[in-house]
């Protein structure tokens, strides 16, 4: 089968199109047909080795255990283990496999039936389904993070134009929230597409010296001080970090515990939780219509290359996906 194969960490000079064999499926595992993918966060700190925590985690440390990245797969499955009794060969499949060994930036792959893998339903496409895994749990359960959004709360949401940004905005307008989103210029008008009822650009306004207070802040980036944060909260207001640089996760673990118990407000990091029942759920949002993964570019498969490019330098708009 072709893949997108990677022996050494760098640029996106180091991945190359080969042939490979084809995954091995164990009794419990699932091998899909891969017909689209999408670059995440995820797949740029796996090609670069930053920060340091990718070399730590398992994932190799003077080079990459797994050689090839990509993580979020829709496909139809080819064959099943012995022991699976949830998908059968046919079915039309979407999930995350992060932490089964990524290889989705492949015709072909390999996933145990326990990861994050669902049926994908037949009003969505494979390229919407494979737009939705990563970005919208992760926006889904930032959300949810200590308290369910309220109608009429204000919500701002740091890095509302990339791919969990994108998601948020549209749950939390669903929620009935008043959502402002904040990203670079470029993305303004493609932030108000989605339902952000206000937009800045963070290199001419900076939200936390405004007179706005805000009841929930969901931070897709960690570029900013805590304490910035902390002013642009109300009282009683949640600030809920889903990724950034390790200074600044440490500084949220740090600090932001000790706000939380010295005063109102709350000021947590999250630690996403890859599950079935919230990959259903996202599913049926966007089959009902409530809401639509924004799809930025679509790349050819030899493309993947320049779409974690793209991604690296923050100029990806939404999802970019990569038909396969």
């Amino acid at each position: 089968m072709k893949a997108i194969v990677y022996e050494r960490y760098g640029s996106p000079d180091v991945l190359e199109l080969r042939e490979v064999d084809e995954p091995i499926v164990k009794d419990d595992g699932v091998l899909v047909r891969v017909r689209a993918t999408s670059v995440n966060r995820s797949d740029w700190e796996a090609l670069i080795a930053r920060p340091v925590y990718v070399r730590l985690s398992g994932a190799g440390f003077l080079r990459p255990k797994h050689t090839i990245l990509g993580s979020d797969v829709a496909g139809r499955v080819e064959t099943v283990g012995k022991d699976v009794t949830e998908f059968q060969p046919g079915d039309d499949v979407f999930g995350d496999t992060l932490y089964s060994g990524a290889g989705g930036f492949a015709e072909y792959v390999s996933v145990p039936e326990r990861a994050p893998l669902v049926l994908k339903p037949p009003g969505l496409t494979f390229e919407e389904a494979a737009a939705i895994p990563q970005g919208g749990m992760l926006a889904l359960q930032s959300l949810r993070h200590t308290d369910q959004v309220h109608p009429g709360q204000r919500v701002l949401i740091n890095g509302a134009g990339g791919g969990a940004g994108s998601f948020a905005v549209q749950i939390a307008k669903s929620q009935g929230a008043d959502v402002t989103g904040v990203d670079s210029a470029a993305k303004l008008e493609m932030m108000r597409s989605i339902g952000a009822d206000h937009v800045i650009d963070y290199q001419q306004e900076d939200f936390a010296e405004g007179r706005q207070r805000y009841d929930r802040i969901l931070d897709f980036v960690g570029s900013r001080s805590i304490i910035a944060f902390r002013r642009a909260l109300g009282p009683e207001g949640i600030y809920v970090q889903a990724g950034g640089s390790i200074p600044s996760l440490l500084q949220t673990v740090a600090l932001g515990t000790i706000i939380t118990k010295t005063g109102s407000r709350t000021m947590r990091l999250l630690l996403a939780r890859p599950n079935k029942e919230d990959l259903s759920y996202l599913a049926r949002l966007v089959e009902e219509g409530t809401v639509t993964p924004f799809i930025g570019r679509r790349y050819e498969f030899d493309e993947v290359p320049v779409a974690l490019g793209a991604l690296g330098t923050g100029s990806v708009s939404g999802k970019a996906v990569i038909a396969i």
